[in-house]
């Protein structure tokens, strides 16, 4: 009488597989799959899935891979083909909506198995690793080493490790592609021509890398984090932008846990579990990257603006969760964001800073101002983008304050510094992000940088007095 054997297709083998093989009616012991009679030779049809290329953290011992009875079996394709289920996963996103972080954790390491890893960054995300914890299912845990973390980061990484008992996979980036990258353009080009491409040698790629191996991850976005560009992200979605173990479209599954939560309640769920954070938090730090890409932000700033800076605030992601960008067709075409386009591939948007005691400047008019030496009123202008949600959030402020200076001897202007304009404001107007705010002296030609982030109008205000 011949045996054949079909093996689990799941890479992840936890007790309960164990328990419900032991329970089959055909065999009494413990097995991987399950076995029936044939009426022919002894034939092996094996059929597995590929295992993840990184090893299990933090979970049950692995399976002995290599099974000696079998070694002189014939393989031959299965002759049944398994009808394979394919998860509704945006009703099930619906469904879990109202759930909470640790019901969702729970779910998607149930689904998953040893085939889904949670992705640390070393910053208030650890909230994910304690949800995991508290399912009491085993879990992995894996994180990007760009190699310009800060240093206190690296030690968190250290502190996290011992206190859940866990080993972070870590990941690094291609050394001869960061060698080209620094050799060819220099150790800060991300200043000078923008972060992607870093981000790209140092983090994208080497995510890929990591999911190749994986079915699914666990990420820490949060709908508050970024309005722009994380509104509208769902409990748990197929990945738009990156590939699984079984590789093409639809291949990885990416869950969003505490997608629904707002920072403030992440902090105190940190608190209540005693869960250790990264000091850089009691520095001002609120989102957390690379060191020469982050900085603390003040009270009232969104965390988002402690990111990238010097760059537009419209879309500010490395390019890890990219599919969250949305792109509006020819309108980005020239970085001007959403918006009508013209024929000549210009876009355009409501403006913003309208009152009739604004002026609106050309560059003519803003060249004519930078060149005078002796004016006979100083002014106060904002260099800005109209789809910039930073310049929105400040437009009240600037409208007030506009308002409050009629009369006063100073002029408030604006002026558009996006587009074709942008080039002249970095080089000329000391533009470095949106908004950028100048004032003009009546007996200097060279302007001065308001210094801070706080755009409250009576900010404003006292910036105005102590120069004018």
């Amino acid at each position: 009488m011949a045996l054949a054997l079909t093996s689990s297709s799941s890479a992840a083998i936890s007790g309960s597989a164990f328990a419900r093989s032991a329970a089959s009616s055909d065999l009494k012991a413990a097995q991987i799959g399950s076995f029936r009679l044939l009426d022919r030779p002894a034939t092996v049809i094996l059929s597995s899935k590929r295992r993840s290329a990184v090893r299990p953290v933090n979970a049950e011992g692995r399976r002995n891979e290599s099974i000696a009875p079998l070694a002189a079996a014939t393989i031959v394709a299965p002759e049944v083909s398994e009808k394979v289920e394919v998860e509704d996963y945006e009703q099930l996103s619906k469904e879990l909506e109202n759930a909470s972080p640790l019901e969702i954790m729970d779910k998607a390491l149930e689904k998953f198995g040893n085939d889904i890893a949670i992705a640390f960054s070393g910053a208030e995300d650890v909230a994910l690793i304690e949800y995991a914890k508290l399912t009491g299912r085993p879990f992995r845990v894996f994180s990007l080493d760009t190699g310009r973390l800060n240093p206190e980061t690296y030690r968190f990484f250290n502190e996290v490790e011992k206190h859940y008992g866990i080993h972070i996979e870590y990941m690094f980036p291609d050394a001869v592609e960061v060698q080209a990258l620094v050799r060819g353009k220099g150790l800060f080009s991300f200043y000078e021509d923008g972060h992607q491409e870093c981000c790209r040698v140092r983090k994208v790629r080497p995510l890929r890398r990591a999911l190749k191996g994986l079915r699914a991850w666990i990420t820490g976005q949060r709908k508050d984090q970024s309005p722009g560009t994380r509104s509208e992200i769902p409990v748990v979605q197929v990945d738009p932008a990156f590939e699984g173990m079984d590789g093409g479209i639809g291949s990885l599954v990416k869950w969003n846990p505490v997608a629904n939560v707002d920072g403030k309640d992440i902090w105190s769920f940190l608190r209540a579990m005693n869960v250790p954070v990264n000091s850089l938090h009691s520095q001002g730090y609120v989102s957390i990257g690379c060191e020469p890409c982050t900085r603390p932000v003040l009270p009232g700033q969104h965390e988002r603006e402690g990111r990238w800076w010097w760059e537009d605030a419209k879309a500010k992601e490395c390019g890890l969760h990219k599919g969250n960008l949305k792109q509006n067709g020819a309108a980005h075409i020239n970085g001007n964001g959403d918006g009508a386009v013209h024929t000549n591939g210009a876009a355009t948007e409501n403006d913003i800073f309208n009152t009739q005691n604004l002026v609106t400047l050309s560059r003519t008019g803003i060249e004519n101002l930078a060149k005078l030496e002796n004016r006979k009123e100083p002014w106060i202008v904002v260099l800005y983008a109209p789809w910039c949600q930073f310049c929105q959030a400040m437009e009240a402020s600037y409208v007030e304050l506009a308002d409050k200076l009629a009369g006063s001897g100073v002029k408030v202007g604006k002026f558009r510094a996006d587009g074709d304009q942008k080039e002249y404001a970095q080089k000329e107007l000391q533009l470095g992000s949106f908004p950028t705010i100048l004032f003009f002296p009546r007996h200097s030609s060279k302007p001065i940088k308001y210094p801070s982030e706080k755009r409250d109008v009576d900010s404003l205000m006292a910036f105005v007095n102590a120069l004018r």
